[in-house]
This record gives structure tokens, C-alpha cells and sequence, in this order.
């Protein structure tokens, strides 16, 4: 009777992993969709603008939130939801096998990210739409956490305590669930008696301080304590000083929420180091990196991404100290962005997403290196010419900055090729069959 129950379950699970994955498909590819077109297509085109006219303020605020929320939430919100959901701890115990609550958050934020994109360019009926986006993520979000907080629950319950790095990943997402709230409020407020659907700026530095260190970089600092050590052969994580970052780090976004700025932007600088230090990813390994099936660059990307993170950090110091000139904030947040959440992506996506998604292979191991070069050396020429340009240092900056834009797009379309090319490569039981 043991056997034939055992039999019988062989079947059972292999359904629900194939229901997961395919869940786990759709978030991924909607993030996709969302970084190649209202996300990176749309900020290229803000740039060739602003380079054009030589000047900052030729395009809408608007335009330029769009772009930004389609970035952070519509493609890095996205893989990070659709990767939460698949690892959440005895989801395949506490869902149903069609997994009702996965496609449901799913919808929710593919809508509302989708609305707000709308609202925020087009203008079309942005009174109704601006709350109604809001009210979709916000609702998304609380399901996920919802069904978070369900999972880790029960692991607890049978593993007596939670690993460093899946607290990291839920502070993570209470930040995020944060970030949701403070959106809503903004939205509904606008949708009464605002004069467009662009957030103001004070409000806007106060947002993207919570939007970025409270929920994506939290997150990656989970995912780097969890996965890291492994593929990268890194000592044991330092627990305590990774808990001292989050704490650091939740003081910094207290003071951004307080408007002191560079107080804020000094505290989250210090969380970085002790994050760093944390994580060991500076130092010389323990045991030999672990780079089958991806690109031997590998290694060297995973590095670069945290030199971002301090220079980014540095810059965003500088633009607090200098609060009237916006070209050193962009160039602050557009390192945070691009050189070290897009670099994280780009390089460990290739690594886990093949495994998660039951693939032999990544597609491309030279597709990965290339979509890693051509965002980074993007990355460094806006940086440094946006800078130059925007606090007219010279002239010939502006030249640069389609440039530059030019070659994280190209990074990034050579990313969505390798990614799709990997959805396509065929599923490891139908090789093993």
C-alpha cells in the first residue's frame, strides 16, 4: 500500500513543479516585456531627447517616473515576485495545484504596472487609472505577503529558526509592501487634486530612497548570502554585521523619509561597506567558484556589481551635499540601477533561473558575457557623461549619453535573447525520456 501511495505521488509532484514553473514562465517573461519596452526602450528615447536639447528638463517628469516604475517594479519586481512565489518554503503544500494565488498576483501586478505606464505617458484618464494601478500592486504585494509569511511559518515550525538570508529577502519584501503603501497614498492623493500623475520631487527623492534600498537591494544582499557562497566558493556569511547592515539601512530610509537627505544618503553608504564586509565578496575565496554552465566571467561580474553598489553609494553622497544638481543624483541612482541591480541580474539570473525552470542548459554562455560587457561599459559612459553633461562641465558629454544608452539597450535585448533562448531549450525529464 506504501509503494502504490508512493507511486501514485511521483505524478502528483511532477504536476505541481510543472504548474510552478509554468507560473514562474509568465512572471519572468512579463518582466521581460517590461524592461525591453516601457522600461529601456522608453528610457533611450528619454535620452536621445534630453541629449538633443542639451538640457534636463526637456522631458515630462512623468515620462521619466514611467520609465523609471516600468525598470524597478515592471521588470526587477516582476522576476523577484515570480522567483519569491516558486521558493517560498512548502508551497507545494500550502497552494493548490493550479496555484490560484501565484496567477492572481501576477495579474494584479501586470496590470498595475501596465496602468501606471499608461497613465503616466499617455495621460488617458490618469485621475482613474493612477489610484487603480496603485490599489492592483498594493493588493498584489499583500497576497504575497500573505503567502509568504504562510510558508516561512511553517518552516519555521519544523526548522526551529530562519537562515540570515531568508530574513534579508523578507525584510526585502516588507519593503516592498512598504514602498506599495506609500504609492497608494501618493496616487490616490494626485488622482484628487494633483495636476498631473508625476510624484513631486520632494516626494520623489523620499520614494525612490525607499523604492531601491528598501526592497530590490535588500533582496539582492538575500540572494547573494544565500547563493553566493556556493558559486563563488565564499567564506561563511558574517551574520551579525549583516544584520547591522539592515538595521543601518533601515536608518538610512528613516532619514530620507525625514528629508535629511545627505544624513540619509551617508547612513546607507555605511550599510553598503558593512554589507560588503558581511558578505566576504571582496575576499579571497574558501573554495573554488562553481561556474559550470554559465560564462567564466561569471565571477568577475558578481564583484563589479558590488563596486557599483559603494560608488553609487559615493555619488549619491555628492548629490545630497549638492542638491541642485540633478545630473550627479541620475548618475547616483543610474549606477544603483543599471551597474549594480541590472549587473546582479544579468549574472545570476543565467545561473539559477536554467535549474528553477527544469532547463539543461542556459542557451548562451557567450550571450551572457556579452549582455554583461555591453550594460557595464553603458553604464560607466552615462555615469561619467552625465555628470559632465548635466552640470556643463562640457559640452561634448551630451554626445555620449545616446551613446551610452545605445549599448545598455543593446546589453539588455542580448539578455532577453539568452533568456528566451533558454525558456525554449528543452526541460531535463524529456532528455532523460
Amino acid at each position: 500500500m506504501t509503494k502504490e501511495k508512493t507511486k501514485q505521488s511521483v505524478p502528483i509532484s511532477f504536476a505541481r513543479e510543472q504548474q510552478l514553473v509554468k507560473l514562474l514562465m509568465f512572471y519572468l517573461c512579463g518582466g521581460l516585456l517590461f524592461m525591453v519596452l516601457p522600461g529601456t526602450f522608453l528610457g533611450v528615447w528619454n535620452l536621445f531627447a534630453i541629449s538633443n536639447a542639451q538640457s534636463a528638463t526637456s522631458i515630462s517628469p512623468s515620462w521619466i517616473q514611467a520609465h523609471g516604475h516600468a525598470q524597478l517594479f515592471g521588470w526587477i519586481g516582476s522576476f523577484i515576485l515570480g522567483i519569491g512565489f516558486y521558493s517560498i518554503p512548502n508551497v507545494r503544500r500550502i497552494s493548490a495545484w493550479s496555484y490560484w494565488d501565484g496567477w492572481l498576483i501576477w495579474a494584479l501586478w501586470t496590470a498595475g504596472v501596465g496602468l501606471r505606464w499608461l497613465a503616466n505617458v499617455y495621460l488617458w484618464q490618469w485621475r482613474l487609472l493612477l489610484p487603480l494601478s496603485a490599489a492592483f500592486e498594493l493588493a498584489a504585494v499583500a497576497l504575497f505577503v500573505l503567502r509568504s509569511i504562510q510558508g516561512h511559518r511553517k518552516q519555521k515550525a519544523t526548522k526551529g529558526s530562519l537562515e540570515p538570508w531568508a530574513a534579508l529577502v523578507i525584510a526585502g519584501t516588507i519593503g516592498l509592501l512598504s514602498v506599495m503603501c506609500f504609492n497608494a497614498y501618493q496616487c490616490w492623493f494626485l488622482s484628487v487634486s494633483g495636476q498631473s500623475p508625476a510624484f513631486p520631487a520632494e516626494f520623489d527623492d523620499m520614494f525612490l530612497v525607499l523604492s531601491i534600498w528598501g526592497f530590490p537591494i535588500t533582496i539582492a544582499w538575500g540572494f547573494t548570502a544565500h547563493w553566493m557562497p556556493v558559486f563563488l566558493g565564499l567564506k561563511p556569511l558574517r551574520t551579525r554585521f549583516a544584520f547591522l547592515a539592515l538595521a543601518v539601512t533601515v536608518a538610512g530610509i528613516l532619514a530620507a523619509i525625514a528629508q535629511a537627505f545627505l544624513a540619509s544618503s551617508i547612513i546607507l553608504l555605511l550599510s553598503a561597506i558593512v554589507m560588503v564586509f558581511a558578505l566576504r565578496i571582496f575576499e579571497p575565496p574558501d573554495k573554488s567558484p562553481k561556474t559550470q554552465g554559465v560564462h567564466r566571467s561569471f565571477v568577475v561580474f558578481m564583484r563589479i556589481a558590488y563596486v557599483w553598489l559603494l560608488i553609487a553609494g559615493s555619488l549619491l553622497i555628492w548629490a545630497a551635499a549638492e542638491p541642485s544638481s540633478p545630473g550627479i543624483g541620475g548618475a547616483g541612482r543610474h549606477a544603483i540601477t543599471v551597474g549594480f541591480l541590472m549587473t546582479m541580474v544579468f549574472t545570476v539570473a543565467p545561473r539559477i533561473l536554467p535549474a528553477f525552470l527544469g532547463r539543461m542548459k542556459l542557451f548562451s554562455e557567450r550571450l551572457m558575457f556579452f549582455a554583461l560587457l555591453l550594460t557595464n561599459i553603458g553604464c560607466i559612459l552615462r555615469v561619467s557623461s552625465e555628470i559632465v553633461a548635466y552640470q556643463n562641465y562640457a559640452s561634448w558629454a551630451w554626445i555620449l549619453l545616446p551613446l551610452s544608452a545605445t549599448l545598455e539597450l543593446s546589453g539588455v535585448v542580448v539578455f532577453t535573447i539568452n533568456m528566451i533562448g533558454t525558456f525554449r531549450e528543452p526541460p531535463l525529464l524529456a532528455c532523460k525520456s
